[in-house]
């Protein structure tokens, strides 16, 4: 187990990071952040990874529980072991989420679901917008980020390996940039640099893990990276989440993973 505790900031930053900062405080109560917050997952970046970085950008402690797993064969899933997951489940612990994980306990309540998850912690801590307008428009972003991963998945699933070569080559030379355009084109109008509003909000953080995040989601890293490079908008919000101090001391500390 382990607990993340907030990060304090010091020196010279940006003024767009003294925003981001003093919006946060102004969102987030002291009764929110007595709340005790409890995410358990397996020992991977996988489905949690995404609530773990909401948690880190808004400098909220949590129990970070990171359940063992080990594999017979390495890579084959169908040999894995994960005696803490078998136990909890047989216990009933997870009921409250199909017998799944991420589970995200606040206050001894339980909530399943990654993506249910997530969008409670970005409201929960100011991560939504300011405004249900606005709220909207973080959502909106993320079901484009759902769209590009299941675009993404039909070619890695193509089975013809001459086939799915050359839909990989044109995914990234083609496909991945057209989606960041289109991404480009429909942000909303605001003074930057984040993608909607004036704070590092959900979409933020559900695009850096697509694109730019260290063990992003796409294998070609630099791929991924290169798509974005003609949209000034959304380079611009990637790369003030990536400076964000908070992010920064959480990922420098993470452990490696293969996924």
């Amino acid at each position: 187990m382990v607990r993340f505790a907030p990060v304090s900031v010091s020196g010279s930053i940006d003024s767009w990071m003294d925003l981001f900062c003093g919006a946060c405080t102004a969102d987030s109560s002291n009764e929110m952040l007595k709340k005790s917050y409890k995410l358990t997952y397996f020992d991977i970046r996988g489905l949690a990874e995404n609530s773990r970085l909401i948690l880190a950008a808004a400098g909220q402690s949590y129990e970070d529980v990171r359940l063992s797993f080990s594999f017979g064969t390495p890579g084959d899933f169908s040999t894995i072991k994960r005696p803490e997951f078998d136990a909890m489940k047989a216990a009933g612990q997870l009921d409250s989420s199909l017998g799944k994980v991420p589970l995200l306990e606040v206050d001894g309540a339980k909530i399943g679901q990654s993506k249910a998850i997530e969008r409670f912690l970005a409201k929960e801590l100011g991560m939504m917008g300011s405004n249900s307008v606005e709220a909207a428009q973080v959502d909106q972003l993320g079901e484009t980020v759902r769209d590009i991963k299941d675009a993404y998945q039909k070619v890695r699933g193509l089975q013809d390996e001459e086939a799915k070569k050359a839909g990989m080559d044109k995914w990234f030379a083609e496909d991945l940039p057209n989606w960041c355009a289109l991404a480009e084109k429909s942000l909303p109008p605001g003074p930057g640099p984040f993608l909607v509003g004036g704070k590092v909000s959900l979409a933020d953080i559900l695009f850096y893990t697509l694109l730019l995040a260290p063990g992003c989601f796409f294998d070609n890293a630099e791929g991924a990276k290169a798509a974005f490079q003609n949209c000034p908008k959304l380079k611009a919000a990637l790369e003030a989440t990536d400076a964000l101090p908070q992010l920064k001391e959480y990922i420098s500390k993470r452990k490696e993973t293969p996924f």
